[in-house]
C-alpha cells in the first residue's frame, strides 16, 4: 500500500502526464482539424484520463476510471467494473454536451454582414 505521500506524487504526476498529453493532442489535432471537433476529441480523453473512481468498495483512495473499469473487466469481469464505467460514462455524455455547447457558441462559423 502507498504512503499518503506517495500516494498524492503519484496522483499530481498522473495528473501532469494526462495534461501534458490533453495539451499536445490540442495543438496537434488545431493544425488540421475545425475546432469543433478538436474540442469534442480532447473533451472526450480529457474525461477517459481524469475521471476518478474507487478501485474497491472498502478502498478510500481514488484511481483513475479507465484504468480501474480496464483492469476490473479483464480480471473479474464486466460486472465488476460497471462501478467504473458508470462515471465514465457520465463524464464522456458531459464532455460531448459541452463540446456540443462550444461548437456552436465559440467554433461557429462566422457570417460577413
Amino acid at each position: 500500500m502507498l504512503s499518503e505521500s506517495s500516494y498524492l506524487t503519484a496522483i499530481y504526476i498522473y495528473l501532469g502526464a494526462a495534461s501534458v498529453l490533453l495539451i499536445y493532442l490540442a495543438w496537434i489535432l488545431s493544425r488540421y482539424w475545425r475546432g469543433g471537433l478538436v474540442a469534442l476529441v480532447v473533451l472526450l480523453c480529457a474525461a477517459l484520463l481524469l475521471t476518478p473512481a474507487y478501485p474497491d468498495p472498502e478502498v478510500s483512495t481514488m484511481a483513475p476510471a479507465l484504468v480501474v473499469a480496464v483492469f476490473e473487466g479483464l480480471i473479474n469481469g464486466p460486472e465488476a467494473a460497471q462501478h467504473a464505467i458508470k462515471p465514465l460514462s457520465y463524464m464522456a455524455g458531459l464532455a460531448f454536451i459541452i463540446a456540443i455547447l462550444l461548437k456552436l457558441t465559440l467554433f461557429r462559423k462566422r457570417t460577413a454582414a
